[in-house]
């Protein structure tokens, strides 16, 4: 069967369609954050280096995520317009805010923490891939691997697996080698899901 022009050709988004795409994204990845913190995993990307910085510094998680983001801003501000910064912006603060929210709102008692990289891995990427889809990002590594792909036709979803594996190898120095090697998968199946589906000509939402 022969793609329509619609398969290929950019759609323009509504600031309606934005909004709602902002708050599927930033609900799947904040529900991705919960199960890998309830297996004691590691998360990726920019988020998992603020878990890793605390860690060995003791600093507030909140503020060093705040801040290992700051020079991914910069780039996007500078090279990719300041749209896509602000919609950036709203997505990592409305994903800081539900991850802030949510353990008061309900807890995982009992999770295995094999399932927990697998389902925790598809729906953050499945989150990430909502955001990139509505011109947005979550920040950090995502911004950077967007802006290549973009620029250098690198695609977004393998520099985002490289880059978040590597992430959370170095987690060995706060977890047991079986929750690294968990957190891994995680992170490959989340960097999958922008791979598979993120790709240069395929649906680009604007």
């Amino acid at each position: 069967m022969s793609p329509t022009p619609d398969d290929t050709a950019a759609h323009t988004h509504t600031w309606l369609d934005d909004m709602q795409g902002f708050v599927i994204g930033a609900v799947l990845s904040s529900l991705g954050v919960a199960l890998f913190s309830a297996g004691g995993l590691m998360t990726s990307g920019t988020a998992g280096l603020a878990f890793l910085l605390h860690y060995l510094t003791g600093l507030g998680v909140g503020l060093l995520f705040i801040l290992v983001n700051l020079p991914f801003f910069a780039l996007a501000f500078w090279r990719m317009g300041w749209v896509f910064a602000a919609k950036s912006f709203v997505a990592v603060t409305l994903l800081g805010v539900l991850v802030e929210v949510q353990p008061h709102i309900f807890k995982i008692a009992v999770i295995n923490p094999l399932y927990a990289a697998i389902a925790g891995g598809l729906v953050l990427g499945m989150g990430a891939l909502a955001l990139v889809r509505h011109g947005g990002s979550l920040g950090g590594v995502n911004i950077l691997a967007v802006y290549l792909q973009q620029t250098r036709g690198l695609r977004a979803g393998k520099l985002q697996m490289a880059v978040d594996a590597c992430i959370t190898i170095a987690a060995i120095i706060v977890l047991p080698l079986e929750k690294v090697a968990y957190s891994v998968l995680g992170a490959v199946l989340l960097g999958a899901v922008l791979a598979i589906n993120h790709k240069p000509g395929r649906y680009m939402g604007v």
